[in-house]
């Protein structure tokens, strides 16, 4: 894939990117606590996460080590950002369901099942590509440095977010509580707050326009989300904070 292609498919992922943001904030995804009897053919819930997540990791790695002839460290440290968030979510997130789990639509597993093989052709093509930019003189640049920071600033949030869910779970035995615990004091979902943060880091770190379409998707996704579980507690729980935002601390 050339330049020219690879801007030409680029700019189509933004444009989709875009209508699925605008399309959102319209219809909610049927899965998870906003699941519907009525949303088609289901799979198991851990089984089709699973199923989804794993080509993000297994592409990503087969096209790191098949297309990078000469490995430097900032590649590996890129290589090793990327599989510990999504190997992660395919293998072990999806057994802290327990509870919660509910059948997954088919269509919803298509959706991302496509999206993250794209996503991480895209993402592991554009580093195997530009591996010379990535030398060791990147590792002390401040896009790197900070990019990383936030990287890891956006990991904590989002694994200690999912920790509190699947907490309540466990201790109450019941599908849904009211959150109360670290940034769930000011925002109904800083899981989907941390994986904004993960992928802006990454974007920063790699200062690619990939990456950047990635970020853009992340929004795209997760914020008309964020806002759907706002409204869903309010409306399931009397007592929700008034003072609690749907993403971001003290904003929206």
């Amino acid at each position: 894939m050339n330049d020219t292609v690879l801007n030409y498919v680029l700019v189509a992922w933004i444009i989709v990117a875009v209508a699925v943001f605008i399309s959102l904030f319209f219809i909610t995804a049927p899965y998870g606590r906003h699941f519907k009897r009525n949303s088609g053919p289901v799979i198991d819930g851990k089984l089709g996460w699973i199923l989804m997540e794993m080509p993000a990791p297994l592409i990503f790695a087969v096209l790191f080590f098949s297309g990078i002839r000469v490995v430097s460290i900032v590649p590996v440290i890129f290589l090793a950002m990327w599989e510990i968030h999504y190997v992660d979510r395919a293998l072990i997130y999806p057994f802290k369901l327990r509870i919660s789990s509910k059948p997954l639509p088919l269509m919803i597993l298509v959706a991302g099942l496509s999206f993250n093989i794209m996503n991480a052709f895209l993402n592991g093509k554009y580093l195997a590509i530009n591996a010379t930019k990535y030398s060791e003189v990147w590792f002390h640049d401040i896009r790197f440095l900070a990019g990383v920071a936030i990287f890891l600033l956006g990991f904590a949030v989002n694994r200690h977010s999912d920790y509190i869910l699947y907490r309540i779970r466990i201790t109450t035995q019941k599908e849904y509580g009211i959150p109360e615990d670290g940034f769930y004091r000011w925002v109904s979902c800083p899981n989907y707050l941390g994986e904004i943060l993960i992928w802006i880091g990454w974007t920063i770190a790699t200062w690619s326009p990939v990456a950047a379409a990635f970020s853009l998707w992340t929004i795209a996704n997760l914020a008309p989300r964020a806002r759907s579980h706002h409204h869903w507690y309010r409306q399931h729980f009397d007592d929700y904070p008034d003072e609690r935002h749907a993403l971001v601390p003290w904003l929206w």
